[in-house]
């Protein structure tokens, strides 16, 4: 996408995500909406990052720029010297000439007739004179014209430079204010459906789906608290975009059966991977490789949990939907009717 066409004639942006935070802020929202706010945030991201990208590429070609620049104004400083040293051959030839009639045995005798071998030989040394003179005042103005030229060249090159530069920063910066607003937007609706977020009213970095893959730096079981976003589900959270998409899922089944979804586990820590291991020999991974440890699998309850139930068939029918899945490993080997994971590239296909 090109970067210029991120911003409206009148320098704003777009104001299909503003519509969406208003209809969010008047009613509560439901699976859709907040499906649609987490896809949108996640185009907004998109569009600050390809012109965050613009704008680095833009800098590359200033800096490019800037070092032609330095080499035309260094190229003026040198013609300015070589006029300098011009300009004063010049001056000299001129007062010679300006003399040359009054001086004794000058031209004046060849004008009377009176001319001799040494007249002569002045009256030569006159013309050279001033053919040097001609040529050195031709050399001059071609030299000065290219001064000129040369001026109005850094002087144009300076100037578009820092225009080019500040509209591009006017962008990205436009782009990342309307990105903030619907990250608050996306935060404020998961509020209203009952997630937890820091008492001072922030929007909780855990719950910013653009943040998400921050949580891949972490070895598995070891990712910081402040980096996963809470369910509804008091005492259990995943990582932010598990947590939108699970929250989505649960209004839904919520619609359905008329309570929600019963978490027995989400996110587990690297020792709380260990406790499991040893707890249930064969119905856990290995510490360190359980999709629970990377904040991308839940194990549910309340009918879930049986096979072939009224909870488990819907599940299985609308959970991809929403970004999850009943692994097919989990179906036999172990049998785990109740292990749930997320995966973002099915979110993203929806």
């Amino acid at each position: 996408m090109a970067v210029a066409s991120l911003l409206t004639p009148g320098g704003q942006a777009p104001a299909r995500a503003d519509v969406r935070v208003q209809q969010v802020q008047r009613q509560k929202p439901d699976p859709s909406s907040l499906t649609a706010l987490r896809k949108e945030a996640e185009r907004s991201a998109k569009e600050l990052e390809d012109a965050t990208r613009a704008l680095e590429k833009r800098r590359a070609e200033i800096a490019a720029s800037e070092k032609e620049l330095k080499s035309k104004l260094t190229a003026l400083q040198n013609l300015e010297q070589r006029l300098a040293v011009m300009r004063q051959p010049v001056s000299q030839m001129a007062e010679l000439l300006y003399q040359q009639p009054l001086m004794a045995g000058g031209i004046i005798p060849f004008l009377s007739g009176a001319a001799d071998e040494k007249t002569l030989r002045a009256l030569m040394d006159a013309n050279q004179i001033v053919t040097v003179r001609q040529h050195a005042v031709e050399q001059t103005s071609a030299l000065y014209r290219e001064a000129e030229k040369l001026a109005a060249e850094a002087q144009e090159l300076r100037a578009g430079n820092l225009l080019a530069e500040a509209q591009l920063a006017a962008e990205v910066d436009t782009l990342r204010k309307r990105s903030d607003k619907i990250v608050k937007s996306l935060t404020a609706a998961l509020v209203k459906l009952g997630i937890k977020v820091d008492k001072v009213g922030r929007a909780a970095l855990g719950c910013n789906p653009l943040k998400a893959a921050n949580a891949d730096h972490y070895p598995n079981g070891l990712i910081p608290q402040s980096m996963l976003c809470p369910l509804q589900q008091k005492g259990h959270s995943l990582r932010a975009d598990a947590t939108i998409a699970f929250v989505s899922l649960n209004e839904a089944f919520r619609r359905r059966f008329g309570r929600p979804l019963c978490v027995t586990d989400a996110y587990r820590s690297l020792a709380e991977q260990q406790a499991v291991y040893y707890r249930r020999p064969g119905f856990a991974a290995v510490p360190g490789r359980s999709n629970h440890g990377l904040g991308l699998a839940v194990d549910l309850c309340g009918g879930v949990e049986r096979s072939g139930s009224p909870e488990f068939v819907w599940m299985e029918k609308n959970s991809k939907r929403y970004g999850w899945f009943h692994p097919s490993w989990a179906y036999s080997s172990p049998f785990e009717p109740w292990h749930w994971e997320y995966d973002p590239k099915i979110d993203k296909l929806l």
